[in-house]
């Protein structure tokens, strides 16, 4: 494995990565002690693979407000359980500057009553922003917890960059809360 840390218009993000894909992303503040620490054997590469590389190019582009599409990131899910690979390519195919609840991706898995679960999944989710867990809200679109620095706030300036790069201006778009 191995990690790096790298800039970004919101601060220092981090990406680790395996010959699988990305196993992990962390939205700001980062760093490289922090990824090691949660991840011991991964080595900082300041050389990144082209996939690695592109991946980071990606989400400098999104955090600096431009419409980018992180679908195509490859992503390592070993060792993770059906239903959160499920989770996560159900978020995945959310629109940049769109959003869904955690009860419409349970119902999307055919599991209507499995919002809390989608909720936990959403929380646990190793890959922001390559898997847009900020486009997940509670019932009725509120927004909800955030697990990423910020919280709440975060995942509020996060929508509002993509609503702004999908070129939703302020009196055209719906309200995202």
């Amino acid at each position: 494995m191995a990690c790096t840390v790298f800039d970004t218009a919101q601060g220092r993000c981090g990406l680790v990565w395996s010959s699988q894909g990305v196993v992990a992303a962390r939205l700001p503040e980062v760093t490289v002690e922090t990824l090691r620490r949660r991840f011991p054997s991964a080595q900082e590469c300041l050389e990144w693979p082209p996939a690695i590389a592109e991946a980071i190019a990606g989400v400098q582009a999104l955090l600096r407000g431009e419409l980018c599409d992180l679908r195509h990131v490859a992503l390592d899910e070993r060792g993770l359980p059906a239903f959160r690979r499920a989770v996560h390519a159900l978020t995945r195919a959310i629109e940049p500057g769109q959003t869904r609840t955690y009860g419409e991706i349970a119902a999307a898995l055919g599991e209507p009553g499995a919002a809390r679960a989608v909720g936990r999944a959403e929380a646990e989710n190793p890959f922001p922003p390559i898997v847009p867990c900020h486009r997940v809200m509670g019932a009725g679109g509120e927004p909800t917890g955030f697990s990423a620095p910020g919280g709440i706030e975060t995942k509020r300036r996060l929508l509002l960059i993509e609503a702004r790069a999908a070129g939703q201006l302020a009196g055209d778009q719906q309200a995202l809360f």
